[in-house]
């Protein structure tokens, strides 16, 4: 099997800066919104060492970039008082939708600085042709592959964390929207989110809701 371990190293550290962006996020929009417990837990930080799981940050993203899955993980969950919001539902809303917006932000900042590389280096297809522009191609491929990098991965993670499957981001905002019957009946799937992940995985239907939207978002942005 032929693996390139420059391409896995510099997907690594984008997946494991994107994820620490999307937690603080999460830490930074609640601390806003009346709730200091993440701030006061040091997790206001871009610092991927407070952010950092174990297996969801390093081992399971690793198993992904070296099979070739999917490039998906987790970082641990910011602790969320409600009952410090003046208005629970709104602001855990709010906060949950924090973290996809961060990584469709870091996204829509990657493809505007892919556009501002030569148009060769920055679909990562360049065929130098004198010494000069081997030169130039040697500094800007790797910085396009880790802008590439950027974008995919923070695209696949505002996607994925905007299904409505527990623990996701995706049911905590779907939840604030519902009438609270509803949004009840959601939380109680809450025991049962993982195993339903896992079949969306297995049955193919993970490249149905996560892999069409992907596509799509790609080509609008680039």
């Amino acid at each position: 099997m032929d693996i390139n371990f420059g391409q896995i190293f510099i997907s690594f550290l984008v997946l494991v800066f994107s994820l620490t962006v999307h937690e603080s996020a999460h830490a930074w929009a609640a601390d806003r919104l009346g709730d200091p417990t993440a701030r006061m837990l040091g997790r206001v930080s871009l610092n991927p060492a407070v952010h950092v799981d174990p297996v969801g940050t390093l081992l399971f993203p690793l198993v992904g970039l070296f099979t070739g899955a999917p490039i998906i993980g987790w970082a641990k969950p910011v602790p969320v008082a409600t009952w410090r919001f003046e208005h629970p539902r709104r602001d855990y809303l709010m906060v949950a939708a924090a973290g996809p917006v961060s990584n469709l932000s870091l996204a829509f900042v990657a493809a505007m600085a892919l556009r501002l590389l030569p148009a060769g280096v920055s679909m990562l297809g360049v065929a130098p042709v004198d010494a000069a522009s081997a030169a130039e191609s040697r500094v800007l491929v790797p910085i396009a592959r880790f802008v590439w990098s950027a974008l995919e991965i923070n695209l696949l993670l505002a996607i994925f964390n905007l299904l409505p499957i527990p623990p996701l981001d995706g049911s905590s905002v779907l939840a604030g929207l519902l009438p609270e019957r509803f949004a009840a009946v959601l939380d109680r799937l809450r025991p049962y989110g993982f195993v339903l992940l896992y079949a969306l995985m297995f049955s193919g239907g993970f490249s149905l809701v996560v892999g069409t939207p992907y596509h799509y978002l790609l080509t609008w942005l680039m």
